[in-house]
């Protein structure tokens, strides 16, 4: 007989709407918090988004971020942020900064000339550091790409929407919508809170975790609209609960099998892509969260006309083959 993983009981009877006005409630304070904290503090923004150049030094000694901002001072260069790179796959020896330097006026780039000034600077106070990766980005191009990345995560979001709203009915897309501005809000709020780097491969994180939250909940719907059907003098938020029963092994098993990844990389996988991984870690999390407790919640206060032919033709053909079964 073959061994079969079992994280959750194939038959379960779970009431989540038990305290439904307790998580839906929240839910709303978690993401009217986050659009305030991200108002007031801001986001964290990368190279890619505030324009400038970011120089990557690696050394063999121990570093004193004071000295190297002490160094560069006297290049006079603007607003420069120097901060220490840790990650445990980093050698004893190995001692890494990441420097950023703002946009200069009238230059995309750092000059070569200037380049060279930094590097002898730091070379003074620390004979053994290497520059080993540089980029730049110009102040125009980084205005194009905030907005770029804008208008990527709303064109995402009113396709998914839209999808949603073809294949089922207006409530469930309403459902989708509010569910997924809780993941992508909750997200961005937590980057603001605690000032991670926020750039393009965290657009990509966004992206994502559209695509992952709607499909863990295009599952419950798919398995409620079969359900509305087989049972139709059934209360609503009880085959609303049937359903999230019935369809909680997948998304245990789905959300769990992907965190072991995540949580791989982001433990092993090095600080180039921590922000990325951090992201989809989290999305994941609130993905499944919002999936069983906001979008339900949503379609549950808005009702249904459990009298409307469904859209989805092997809804229709289910129905029609119940009818004949049972003249």
């Amino acid at each position: 007989m073959a061994f079969r993983l079992k994280l959750v009981p194939d038959h379960t009877n779970i009431d989540f709407f038990r305290w439904q006005w307790l998580t839906f409630g929240i839910s709303g304070v978690a993401v009217v918090a986050a659009l305030i904290i991200t108002l007031i503090m801001g986001l964290n923004f990368g190279i890619d988004f505030r324009g400038g150049t970011t120089i990557r030094t690696e050394s063999t000694q121990a570093l004193d971020v004071g000295v190297y901002r002490q160094a560069m001072a006297p290049l006079n260069l603007g607003d420069v942020s120097i901060t220490q790179v840790f990650d445990p796959t980093f050698r004893e020896d190995q001692h890494v900064a990441s420097i950023r330097i703002q946009a200069q006026e009238g230059q995309d780039a750092i000059a070569p000339e200037q380049m060279a000034a930094i590097e002898s600077a730091l070379q003074e106070v620390d004979p053994a550091v290497k520059f080993v990766s540089t980029e730049s980005v110009g102040p125009k191009v980084s205005g194009e790409l905030i907005w770029t990345a804008i208008w990527s995560v709303l064109a995402g979001t009113a396709a998914i929407v839209v999808y949603v709203w073809l294949r089922f009915e207006w409530q469930y897309s309403v459902g989708a919508l509010v569910a997924l501005v809780h993941d992508v809000g909750l997200t961005i709020g937590l980057f603001s809170l605690f000032q991670i780097k926020f750039d393009l491969a965290i657009i990509a994180a966004l992206l994502t975790i559209l695509g992952y939250s709607i499909n863990d909940t295009v599952v419950v719907f798919d398995r409620l609209r079969e359900n509305l059907i087989k049972y139709k003098t059934m209360p609503l938020k009880d085959v609303m609960n049937l359903s999230a029963n019935e369809t909680l092994s997948r998304t245990v098993m789905t959300s769990g099998t992907t965190l072991i990844a995540l949580i791989s990389l982001l433990v092993l996988g090095g600080d180039v892509i921590r922000g990325f991984v951090f992201a989809m870690t989290w999305g994941v999390v609130v993905g499944t969260y919002s999936s069983i407790y906001v979008a339900k919640n949503i379609v549950l206060f808005l009702g249904l006309d459990r009298n409307k032919t469904p859209k989805d033709p092997a809804a229709k053909f289910f129905t029609e083959g119940a009818q004949d079964a049972n003249p």
